[in-house]
Formats: structure tokens, sequence, C-alpha cells
């Protein structure tokens, strides 16, 4: 992963673009516009290589960008104490807006949209929103519905338990409660995994991550099986969290997380895949993966969870297509 100076005075160019990008006034949004464009071309992102098409053609007509966030996904897209929307997908998406404003030669303000994990296909299938930046799955199945950006993030099902259970993993389960959350892949692993290995669980299935943890806290299901990374997350940002929970088990699925956009939107793919391109080569991405997992959360807490060997080895990738 690269980080010169180089790399580093990209990076405050483009937050500083990115905050006249989602400026209110329109006279001065219009200037700071103008300089946003000729910077990202600095970069190397050119925006008469874009056509107005699809969903770059709606932003430009409405002068924003609808993004769909996670209310619990922590760190990838969650509130603050503030109610604002925060995270590490977010940071990423807000990049993907400034490349959109680019290509369309003009400031694009964000329109926050609250999803669950059972509506967040639906908002980008029937317009409501543009961009879904939370913690989704990018698999064969999902493909048939919506588009992908390229992965920024691998996990895996694991389970969550308070220290005091019996259940280490996924065998000492057998005819316990578990909490999953209603249409993720989560849910699906666990019900095979039941059915495969008769194991007779009995599930509750919840609107969202928030729910499902709340079942195990309350001491109503015996685990809660969600993306290890999930569990973390919920583990930091409760008082005394290490103390009372735990994650436990061997991984029982892979899950490439991805950006969703609409599909069959060349222009948008176009835009998405060479963004990306530019975060990985410049260390954009290393750098907002540092600032969620390695360092302090807003809530006083850490993850301390290293860059995975797979997530390296696809940002490495990533970056030498864009320097091809």
């Amino acid at each position: 992963m690269r980080s010169s100076t180089m790399n580093s005075t990209r990076h405050l160019v483009r937050r500083i673009a990115l905050t006249a990008l989602v400026a209110g006034a329109c006279s001065a949004a219009q200037a700071q516009g103008e300089s946003a464009t000729s910077i990202y071309n600095q970069s190397g992102l050119d925006a008469s290589s874009f056509v107005l098409s699809g969903t770059l053609a709606k932003v430009q007509r409405e002068g924003r960008v609808t993004v769909a966030y996670r209310e619990s996904s922590i760190p990838f897209s969650y509130l603050d104490v503030r109610g604002k929307p925060i995270g590490y997908s977010l940071e990423l998406c807000k990049s993907l807006v400034q490349a959109m404003s680019v290509a369309v030669h003009k400031p694009l303000e964000i329109q926050w949209v609250p999803v669950t994990s059972a509506t967040r296909f639906e908002a980008i299938t029937s317009g409501k929103a543009d961009l879904e930046c939370g913690s989704t799955t990018n698999n064969l199945e999902r493909q048939k519905l919506v588009a992908f950006s390229p992965t920024f993030f691998v996990a895996g099902t694991k389970l969550l338990v308070q220290k005091t259970s019996a259940v280490k993993d996924y065998r000492t389960l057998t005819g316990k409660k578990v909490a999953v959350t209603a249409g993720t892949t989560n849910e699906k692993t666990m019900r095979d995994l039941s059915e495969r290995f008769q194991l007779g669980l009995q599930f509750d299935v919840m609107r969202d991550h928030g729910e499902s943890f709340a079942q195990v806290a309350s001491g109503a299901d015996e685990a809660f099986a969600m993306d290890d990374v999930l569990l973390y997350g919920f583990i930091a940002k409760t008082p005394g969290g290490r103390a009372k929970f735990m994650v436990v088990g061997d991984f029982l699925s892979y899950d490439p997380y991805g950006i969703m956009y609409r599909k069959d939107d060349p222009a948008m793919t176009k835009l998405v895949t060479r963004t990306f391109q530019q975060m990985a080569a410049d260390g954009e991405i290393e750098r907002q993966y540092r600032r969620w997992f390695l360092r302090k959360l807003p809530s006083g807490e850490t993850l301390n969870l290293p860059m995975s060997q797979q997530l390296e080895t696809i940002l490495e990738s990533l970056a030498g297509t864009q320097t091809q």
C-alpha cells in the first residue's frame, strides 16, 4: 500500500473538494464544483469520458445523490450520538459522490435515507436510493437484482453469545434459539446449517442488527449469527461489552462487502470501478480502514481489527489495474 507525500496531498485535496460538492449555496457550489473537477482530473479521473445516462443523468437532473445508510452496522454505517450517519462505508460513498459530481459537471448534495436489511434492495431497484452504503454481501443471487462496487471488506458469519454461555460453536447450538437479521446472508447460512446437520435451531428473525443483538443481551436468544466484524462492533459500542459478550466459532461463510447501485448502468459501473481503483492506488481505502478499524471510534472504543490478507490482495489488484 502506498502512503507517500503525494498520496497525502491527494487525500487532503479530495476532502476539500468533497466539502465543496455538498455546499448549500448555489453560486458558491458552482465555483467549488469547477475547482473540484479540475482537482480530480489531476488525479486521473477524466470527466469527459462519462456518458450521462442512467444514474448519472438522474443525479445531474436532480442535483443530489440519495445515499441509503444503515442505523446499526458498526463501523460501516451507523448513527452517532447526534443521530448523524457515519462509518467506513459512508466515507467511501462520499468519494463516489465526489466522482459523480465531477462526471456531471455540477455539485451534488447528499440526501440520506435509512434502510434495513429487508428494505435495502428495493431502495436501489425502485430508485429511492442511488447508492446503498452499509455492510451488504456481494453474491451471485444478489447480482441478479443490483450491481456492486469492488470489494471493500471481507467478513464471515460467526456467533455472538454471552460470556456465561456454553455455546462455543455451531455444534453446541443444537435446539437453541438464534437471532438473525431479516434478509441477510447470515440467515440463509444458519438455516442451511441447521438443516444440513439437523441442529433443530429456533430462529428469531429481527428487523435490524440492533434488535438481533438485543435478543442476546436480554437473554431471549442464545446466540446472534452475523458477520464477525459487526459482532465485534456491537461489543465495542456496548459499555462493558468485552466483559459481557464474546464471538465464537469458525467462519460459517465468506462475505465480500460491496456498495450497491442499480444494475445495467454501464456509465455508473465505469465510474464506480475507476473511483475504487483510484482510491486503492492512492491509499484512500487503506486510510479509511485504519480510521474505522484500528483507531478509536467516536464512542471511544477500538475494534483493533487488522486488514485481512484477502482484502490486502484485493486492494493491491485494484491499485495495479488503475496504474496500467
